[in-house]
């Protein structure tokens, strides 16, 4: 069994780091290459960085930003954000990514995920889920949104990521956008039926808030890792303490 996976988050927006809620009210978090620095040194498993207004803008990642941030960690790097060719791939993983995020490219056209893995392997392309709940608790299902939030689709999140498996994902970067933000605890219900659904890993982000959400998203979720900023970038937990406490619970996680 895989170790579970703690993965600290950096929104870019405008070369800064940037936090909000339901992914709206942007606030200022700190500087992305001083964040990635801090977070390889404490043990971090990973790190994502997302330029989150690259594709709403139809714009290209800030690849120079991505060079300075991949100069200071030791860890898998995932990027995303205004990716949507073949071209915009290997410009980011020879700008020293290690694996690459689509999402609002990949709906407006899924065979990029097919031609990605191909040329790439799976193994470096994450598709980027961002799903708000439609509908009321009889009805409701999590919808699939893009540019940035922006724009709802047709699409259904949990027939979306098994799609996206099929055409050759890695991995599945899931956000609850009813969660974002909230510190609330993440979407335990969608990130299982997810997690259910598709026999690749799922990186739960949207709604970390205690230590305890975060041991629920791993027991009740069935997520694979945990993707956390606000708890992060304002000093409540560091990742340290987040490791301790998981150990400590019994989940399998790297100290």
């Amino acid at each position: 069994m895989l170790t579970k996976r703690i993965i600290p988050c950096l929104d870019v927006k405008d070369d800064l780091v940037v936090k909000g809620k339901n992914f709206v009210s942007l606030k200022f978090a700190g500087d992305p290459v001083e964040l990635a620095r801090k977070y390889s040194s404490e043990g971090a498993d990973e790190l994502v960085f997302l330029d989150i207004t690259a594709s709403y803008e139809k714009r290209k990642t800030m690849i120079e930003t991505v060079r300075k941030v991949a100069a200071q960690v030791f860890i898998p790097l995932t990027v995303g954000g205004g990716v949507s060719s073949i071209k915009d791939i290997r410009s980011l993983l020879n700008a020293g990514a290690d694996k690459i995020a689509i999402n609002s490219a990949a709906v407006k056209n899924p065979w990029l995920i097919n031609q990605a893995a191909k040329e790439f392997g799976s193994q470096c392309i994450v598709v980027a889920i961002d799903a708000k709940k439609v509908g009321n608790d009889q009805s409701k299902k999590w919808k699939v949104f893009i540019e940035g939030g922006r724009k709802e689709t047709f699409l259904d999140a949990i027939d979306w990521a098994k799609e996206a498996e099929k055409r050759g994902a890695g991995e599945i970067l899931l956000t609850s956008m009813d969660r974002d933000g909230t510190k609330r605890g993440f979407d335990t219900e969608l990130t299982r039926l997810i997690s259910k659904a598709a026999n690749i890993p799922i990186i739960s982000s949207g709604g970390a808030g205690t230590l305890g959400s975060l041991e629920s998203i791993f027991r009740e979720g069935k997520a694979d890792a945990a993707l956390a900023a606000s708890i992060f970038h304002y000093d409540k937990y560091s990742i340290n303490e987040v490791k301790k406490y998981l150990k400590n619970k019994g989940v399998d996680i790297r100290c």
